[in-house]
């Protein structure tokens, strides 16, 4: 098993449920107006759940959308219980285009913690500010290591994994969608290939899962897209090489896959493999990041944290596929390492050690030369695993 895997976090699926604290958006008069939202939520409950019946009695569909747009967000899992019109609705892109329209969108900030002994792990998510924190229920399932995870239409999905099984581990072909409006899990249709250790990334709105080791812990050049339209899964053009300890990111509408190692070299790859959807064909790129432990992509451009400098941010531009190199200002070790968010376009830096003159850093690739860093008051509340961005 490579040196690769073995650095990857593991998910710890609890088996007692967590609390979770619900939140308000501060909307007046919504505080006043909750009895009567009640009431109205006991009367359309009685509509039919028959998908041909309209969203609201009495209104246009496009009207009845707007309004159910309107309601404050910790109203949405009543709301989805009331009909499977509705939950549909809820669940579906339309939802987030019509909030989008009505400037209701938020970014949430979905983070995998561990607490101090690296045993217990759980998914929690943050509002832009860091404030508004909430626990997501146990996602449903076995343990998992070398897993994916990805932001598809407002929702998070964890991809895959390496699972244990009465003592026996293998690779695995699961998928789980966290439906942040319903605060549900759902399991979706599985992979056509059993996976872990592998790239993926979300591009034009659908995800992309590439290479990873496989059942027999052989390595995989095979690709595969899920589209939510249809729900399935579809095998793409393979690689020309098995590729694993990758990662993957997306760039004006293509999938880039670099780091990681491939069967055709000897150590960490520098090879770039670019797959371009319309086209549906892979071409090569020659000047990749290598063992990388962390990477974000803001724009168009990749910031990485390589395993042999992680005191410097490594910046790719997708414009002229350049690299430069930026320090970290932080004092300390030098073998502090770092895990990324993005939050209202700045990059954060979540340290992975607890230790004097350690902090969550800012990174904000707008602001004046010289003033690009300074320090977050925004912090998971255990060491950070992963992170993914979500706007729902």
């Amino acid at each position: 098993m490579s040196l690769d895997f073995m650095k990857m976090p593991c998910y710890v699926s609890g088996k007692k449920r967590l609390t979770e604290r619900d939140t308000s958006f501060s909307i007046s008069p919504a505080q006043s107006k909750s009895t009567c939202l009640k009431s109205n939520l006991q009367l359309v409950s009685r509509v039919s759940d028959d998908i041909d019946s309209p969203i609201l009695p009495g209104l246009p569909d496009d009207v009845a959308k707007y309004c159910l747009a309107l309601v404050p967000r910790p109203h949405f899992p009543s709301m989805g219980a009331v009909c499977k019109k509705w939950r549909l609705f809820i669940k579906s892109k339309e939802f987030l285009v019509v909030r989008k329209l009505a400037g209701l969108l938020e970014e949430w900030l979905y983070v995998l913690t561990v607490d101090s002994e690296g045993k217990e792990s759980q998914w929690e998510v943050m509002d832009c500010l860091g404030q508004r924190r909430q626990l997501l229920p146990p996602m449903p399932g076995h343990t998992k290591a070398g897993f994916g995870v990805a932001a598809l239409n407002g929702k998070l999905l964890v991809l895959a994994g390496y699972s244990v099984i009465d003592g026996t581990g293998s690779a695995s072909a699961d998928v789980y969608e966290y439906e942040s409006c319903l605060k549900s899990w759902s399991k979706l249709s599985s992979m056509n290939v059993a996976r872990y250790d592998f790239a993926c990334a979300e591009v034009n709105g659908k995800v992309y899962v590439v290479g990873g080791y496989g059942i027999d812990g052989d390595s995989l050049s095979s690709a595969e897209m899920y589209d939510p339209d249809t729900g399935k899964w579809t095998l793409i053009e393979s690689l020309r090489r098995s590729r694993w300890g990758c990662f993957g990111c997306s760039f004006e509408g293509k999938l880039y896959v670099m780091g990681g190692r491939s069967s055709f070299t000897i150590g960490n790859s520098k090879k770039v493999d670019v797959y371009n959807p319309e086209r549906q064909t892979w071409c090569e790129m020659k000047n990749g990041c290598v063992m990388v432990t962390a990477h974000a992509v803001l724009g168009k451009k990749l910031f990485c944290m390589e395993w042999k400098d992680e005191r410097k941010l490594a910046i790719f531009n997708s414009e002229d596929d350049s690299w430069k190199m930026v320090p970290v200002p932080i004092a300390g070790s030098s073998t502090i390492g770092f895990r990324f968010g993005i939050l209202d376009g700045k990059l954060l830096l979540f340290p992975q050690e607890k230790v004097p003159g350690c902090y969550t850093l800012l990174y904000d690739p707008n602001a004046s030369p010289g003033s690009e860093w300074r320090m977050s008051e925004i912090k998971p509340s255990g060491q950070c695993l992963c992170c993914v961005t979500v706007k729902a």
